[in-house]
């Protein structure tokens, strides 16, 4: 009888392995994440942006594999529903891609263990949000790409990433809450009012004098409140700084021009221009202030963390008063080195 039990015992040991399937242990552990790259207030008629950061993680000890398109309509689905659970129909755009003949071409990802590879796209350009309300949004990553039915490629296609480590499963993302609003409030001015993302309160632009104005502008910065860091700054003469971006403006339509004020902000947001101004100041102190009926000067010593130093630049900007308000027109910069 205990000869018997020890067989047993043996038999148990032997077969568990056997218990779970080899692809299922040899798999990379892969984590799919999603989230806003710069949260705001997103309106219904609005075109401007909803941008979200993919970030592809690979969790395990291997190298993992993977085929980003060119055109990311062959390697992401985005699935957007309403509370309801109501899918909400792809965009245009992807139905066009997607029922195209041509062929995709696409890069091979490589991600070392403990590293992230992450892109930025437009939800917009994915779905097709027709009506104001609550949504949530999750998507899914297709490492063998899609072909054009929207079915993935992975039966097809498995047979060389397999080998270099890859696998063929689908990643699925976190889920993330979207809500969209029907209609922006206009001001008197007819332009629509920014909105606190915390409090969802109309941020009211006030007649503060200018050392307050960069004040504001600076502490906003620096806690990353974009909508009030944009209310004193003109945006279209810090445009028109630049020679050649004037030259552009002024050979432009209007919604040429709707379209370089939203890029000037866009990249302001992603320090890839003017980035001394869109730094995040780790404290700084008002030097000089110095104004007359419509033009002003204020000199600001500003401290930024930068690594294991701290860097002082002196700023100098230059307001313009216009209908009873101090603005941002323009700004010059004096680094003074760490400490």
């Amino acid at each position: 009888m205990r000869k018997f039990a020890s067989l047993c015992a043996l038999a148990a040991v032997f077969a568990g392995p056997l218990a779970f399937p080899a692809a299922a242990q040899d798999a990379p552990s892969v984590s799919l994440s999603l989230r806003y790259y710069d949260k705001k207030i997103y309106y219904l008629q609005d075109e401007s942006p909803i941008r979200v950061q993919i970030a592809v993680s690979n969790n395990s000890a291997k190298l993992y594999h993977f085929r980003l398109a060119d055109e990311r309509a062959f390697s992401i689905d985005v699935d957007v529903k309403t509370l309801a659970n109501r899918a909400v129909e792809p965009s245009e755009v992807v139905k066009r891609k997607r029922a195209s003949a041509g062929r995709v071409f696409f890069r091979d990802i490589a991600i070392e263990a403990g590293e992230s590879f992450s892109f930025v796209e437009n939800l917009r350009d994915y779905a097709n949000i027709s009506a104001a309300g609550d949504y949530i949004v999750q998507l899914r990553l297709h490492p063998e790409l899609l072909d054009g039915s929207g079915l993935g490629r992975q039966n097809t296609l498995a047979g060389g990433a397999e080998a270099q480590g890859s696998g063929a499963s689908i990643l699925l993302s976190n889920r993330l809450p979207l809500h969209i609003k029907a209609t922006p409030l206009i001001g008197d001015d007819g332009l629509p009012l920014a909105l606190d993302v915390e409090t969802n309160a109309v941020i009211v632009r006030e007649k503060l004098p200018p050392d307050q104005v960069i004040d504001w502008t600076l502490g906003a910065r620096q806690k990353t409140q974009w909508e009030k860091f944009f209310l004193y700054l003109d945006v279209e003469k810090m445009i028109v700084r630049d020679g050649a971006r004037q030259r552009q403006w002024r050979g432009e339509s209007e919604e040429g021009r709707q379209r370089m004020l939203a890029d000037y902000r866009g990249e302001l947001q992603k320090s890839t221009i003017d980035g001394d101004v869109s730094s995040i100041p780790l404290d700084w102190t008002t030097e000089r202030t110095s104004y007359n009926r419509n033009e002003g000067t204020v000199v600001v010593l500003e401290r930024f963390k930068t690594g294991n130093y701290i860097e002082r630049k002196r700023f100098t900007y230059y307001l313009e008063k216009e209908d009873g308000y101090w603005r941002i027109v323009d700004y010059v910069v004096v680094n003074l080195g760490t400490e």
